[in-house]
């Protein structure tokens, strides 16, 4: 079975020579493996990388090498999607590194009859200094983080999304390309509607790759916030595309100003909300204390869930409010 591999990129010099590098190891026969890198315009040294691999005495079904123009991923995953020659199409993002075994692994699962696949999807550093590791720890943390299917290692079902997915070409045929309005969320919107028409999307615990926690509190928090005014704004559009649990940073923001809109006339939501709060992150950093090397910048925790909820949650609001507006925009252009 061929399998078409897209990559969308956007200078990403430091990340791209590791991930070839993965490619390389591939257990799945490297000539039924088609690679196609979609650049979105980098600016940097990544689409050197990309000709001097291409150029190389691979063992690859193709290199196939495209641009961009709209820089948007989504976009570029629509440009490779069209581009692709093999039956299923693999969606791999840059800022990950896949197990040996990763695209034979998910050609195993659509082999058995299934229409989409993926597998957990857990958090890896670049750094191993102390406060990159506490990152790790938050982001990797059910209360710190999204809680998508996709995050948890467990035993196979059928779930509502996946990370970096396999999906069969015919899928697209039925249900169109990748939406190039709906921003971050794009993989929420697709398996939408790869659930409304009826298909499933599958997990395995062996198809096992893992994404880079961003670097630096203000890139993560940066992204907690993105994510937060995408879902707001989206949610006009597709309400379905997203659980409950995606909504809870944003019910916390607006305890707090509501909690601070009453102290004119009683303290007590106030002091409820940031008693509750700060015990339940206080044990969440005591767990993971407990379970995990201990190191200084583990006691930052509270501070930096705060951060997290607080900049998801007001992206979510802000993201909301300005979807009423979008929303108008967003069909009058369809």
């Amino acid at each position: 079975m061929l399998v078409s591999v897209v990559v969308g990129l956007l200078n990403e010099e430091k990340f791209l020579p590791r991930l070839i590098e993965d490619f390389k190891k591939q257990t799945y026969n490297h000539n039924e493996i088609e690679l196609i890198f979609i650049d979105g315009m980098s600016k940097d040294d990544s689409w050197k990388i990309l000709e001097d691999f291409k150029n190389s005495n691979h063992d690859f079904y193709d290199v196939v090498l495209l641009k961009n123009p709209k820089v948007i991923l989504s976009a570029g995953m629509n440009v490779g999607i069209k581009a692709a020659r093999g039956e299923c199409i693999l969606k791999v993002d840059c800022h990950s590194h896949i197990t040996d075994n990763f695209i034979e692994n998910n050609v195993k699962i659509i082999e058995e009859g299934e229409d989409v696949c993926g597998g957990p999807r857990p958090n890896i550093i670049e750094n191993a200094d102390n406060f990159s590791k506490t990152l790790l720890l938050v982001e990797e943390n059910m209360f710190g983080s999204g809680i998508a299917d996709y995050r948890k290692k467990t035993t196979k079902k059928y779930v509502s999304s996946v990370f970096q997915g396999m999906y069969k070409k015919s899928i697209f045929d039925k249900i169109g390309l990748l939406d190039e309005k709906v921003g971050r969320v794009e993989d929420n919107e697709l398996h939408y509607r790869i659930r409304k028409n009826g298909y499933k999307i599958r997990y395995s615990n062996d198809i096992l790759s893992y994404q880079y926690t961003r670097p630096t509190l203000k890139r993560m928090l940066k992204q907690k916030y993105s994510n937060g005014y995408w879902i707001g704004k989206v949610s006009h559009v597709y309400p379905k595309a997203f659980s409950i649990f995606h909504f809870v940073p944003l019910a916390f923001v607006l305890a707090i100003i509501f909690s601070l809109c009453m102290i004119p006339i009683t303290s007590i939501f106030i002091i409820l909300l940031s008693s509750v709060y700060f015990l339940f992150t206080i044990l969440i950093t005591i767990m993971t204390i407990i379970n995990n090397k201990f190191n200084i910048t583990i006691l930052l925790m509270p501070i930096i869930l705060f951060l997290i909820h607080v900049y998801y949650g007001v992206g979510t609001l802000v993201g909301l409010i300005k979807g009423f507006s979008w929303k108008k925009e967003y069909y009058s252009s369809k």
